[in-house]
């Protein structure tokens, strides 16, 4: 099963220093009929402009993973933790029974990042911080696994069962990927315009699948990111 998300449909907010489109319901944006998708609890597509972002706030009881598209994003968190990522980098927070944390941009551009949140497995884990600075090459016309569960062969791994990946594929390029049964996954078609087993999809749309395998065929150049899981109804 195939669903089509229009990005020109999804919650938006504008508070000047930031822009963001929420994928699911998150702060004023509330639907009933989209809290999450599976585990998959949040992912708020960013704008921020210099020298601003979000101060230090709380949060437990959550994986949170921020990719960065364009621009620098620092995160700084109450265990000591303080750096920078900039395109195509991860930084990831297990929040556990508690931690408080920040995230910045003090570039000179505006920074486009994905906010990420998926529910653990249980509660009550220590929180635990990292980031990984993936090299753009590795997603060439490939996918990149960037994120998997504790007994997953990617580098960053988090406490539940699902998997994290991008890709950058060429114009005229084409890429399988397999969704089994008992599985399902969220696509984001962060930059670019791509056909996708008939479906068109634009700039920053999304796509659910659910059991379904699908072949990602490239009408430009398009940097996508996939967030495939254990089936949850």
């Amino acid at each position: 099963m195939l669903k089509k998300l229009n990005s020109t449909d999804m919650g938006s907010s504008n508070h000047g220093w930031l822009k963001s489109k929420f994928h699911f319901s998150f702060a004023d944006y509330y639907n009933p009929f989209n809290i999450n998708f599976g585990v998959l609890r949040v992912i708020n597509d960013d704008l921020i402009e210099p020298n601003s972002g979000f101060d230090t706030h709380p949060h437990n009881d959550m994986e949170i993973i921020s990719y960065v598209v364009n621009g620098e994003l620092t995160h700084g968190d109450s265990m000591g933790n303080k750096n920078t990522i900039t395109r195509g980098q991860v930084q990831y927070m297990s929040a556990g029974t508690g931690v408080f944390h920040s995230e910045h941009n003090f570039g000179d551009s505006v920074a486009r990042f994905l906010q990420i949140w998926i529910f653990p497995d249980k509660a009550g884990y220590k929180p635990v911080y990292g980031d990984y600075r993936f090299l753009w090459e590795e997603r060439k016309n490939k996918l990149l696994h960037m994120v998997s569960n504790k007994q997953g062969d990617a580098p960053i791994k988090i406490n539940q069962d699902a998997n994290l990946y991008t890709l950058e594929l060429e114009k005229g390029k084409k890429q399988e990927f397999f969704v089994g049964k008992g599985r399902q996954a969220y696509l984001v078609q962060i930059e670019g315009n791509s056909t996708i087993n008939n479906i068109q999809l634009q700039d920053r749309d999304a796509l659910e699948i659910i059991e379904e395998d699908i072949i990602i065929d490239a009408d430009e150049t398009s940097h996508i990111l996939i967030i495939e899981m254990l089936k949850r109804v």
